[in-house]
């Protein structure tokens, strides 16, 4: 798969209240990195199984239906297996009903048609603001 064609099964899966990754997309060896995330989570997750095992409990315990993910900017880079992202993420808090989104920016680089590395910016207050986190929410 390309780098595109990865992304847009990501976003597929988001959009279906799906975990972000399946077997079949990520390298053995993947390693997944948000340098912004927030306390009491891991900025860097190494190996497909513990990616696999970190994105379904994620997933779970996160109280957000993804409604859309909109203003995707795909940058192509001199590398055709790296690409720069940017998106807006959509979504409605499962207990409040409040909608609220969040940009983001992202590095993919890929390897024989697998996710090998996912570098991920968040705007983790505008996060925690959606989900009640912040403080004074």
């Amino acid at each position: 798969m390309t780098p595109r064609a990865i992304f847009d099964r990501m976003r597929a899966h988001w959009l279906a209240n799906q975990p972000t990754y399946e077997a079949g997309m990520l390298a053995d060896d993947v390693v997944i990195e948000t340098p912004f995330a927030a306390p009491d989570h891991p900025t860097r997750t190494e190996g497909k199984q513990r990616v696999l095992e970190y994105t379904r409990a994620s997933q779970a315990a996160f109280p957000v239906r993804f409604d859309d993910c909109r203003n995707v900017v795909v940058h192509e880079t001199a590398d055709p297996e790296t690409i720069v992202i940017e998106y807006e993420l959509v979504g409605t808090h499962t207990a409040t009903g409040v909608t609220a989104s969040a940009p983001f920016i992202a590095v993919m680089r890929t390897r024989g048609g697998k996710l090998a590395h996912w570098r991920e910016y968040q705007h983790t207050l505008a996060i925690a603001q959606a989900i009640g986190q912040a403080q004074g929410s």
